[in-house]
């Protein structure tokens, strides 16, 4: 990465740290973007740059986490079993989270505080569940139907999101990898339960 890039990081890292503090602070509909460009110290033009909406101000939080988990799995041994490879998927969102813990919680106060906010972000896991199945189907060379695929996809996205859920309910701070345990348990015991024909 150049300097020109480096650069262009820190300004998208500030606008984006400046914006989550000021929408825990004052309310994600309360803050404008001329206020998240002077406390940030750059233009409106700047922020709009880097993001053009102000949903992908707080959304982008979740994208890169999602995006991360996808390259990472793209990346591993083909001949690493499905199982294990989805594992490291969630294991992968599990990661950059708690790498991240506080940011992450206040990201995650805010989208459940703020409607406007809802729309944006089951488009974003639309897609990756989309993209995660097609990447499926890719690692077992098409002998999964797509059916299996995206059947798949969604078990990995609802422990991820269950499990985020409640890890921010909690005040412990292995709250995520015990929900993602018990989660997976849960759906390895067939404890779930699932509809059955009458």
């Amino acid at each position: 990465m150049g300097l020109r890039e480096i650069k262009m990081e820190r300004t998208r890292q500030l606008i984006a740290d400046t914006a989550i503090a000021l929408f825990s602070e004052q309310g994600f509909d309360a803050t404008t973007i001329e206020q998240i460009a002077a406390a940030a110290e750059v233009g409106p033009r700047t922020v709009y740059r880097y993001y053009p909406t102000k949903e992908a101000l707080v959304v982008r939080f979740t994208e890169d986490t999602l995006h991360t988990a996808l390259d990472e799995l793209r990346g591993l041994p083909e001949e690493l079993p499905l199982p294990q490879a989805l594992f490291q998927v969630v294991d992968s969102v599990r990661r950059t989270i708690e790498g991240d813990s506080e940011r992450r919680k206040a990201v995650y106060r805010i989208i459940v505080r703020t409607r406007s906010l809802h729309a944006e972000l089951r488009a974003v896991n639309w897609t990756w569940r989309e993209n995660l199945a097609a990447e499926i189907r890719r690692r077992t060379g098409g002998r999964t139907t797509e059916v299996v695929a995206a059947l798949a996809a969604a078990n990995v996205a609802a422990v991820v999101e269950i499990s985020i859920a409640e890890w921010a309910r909690s005040e412990e701070p292995a709250a995520l990898g015990l929900a993602i345990e018990q989660a997976l348990e849960l759906l390895r015991t067939g404890d779930v339960p699932t509809p059955t024909p009458v």
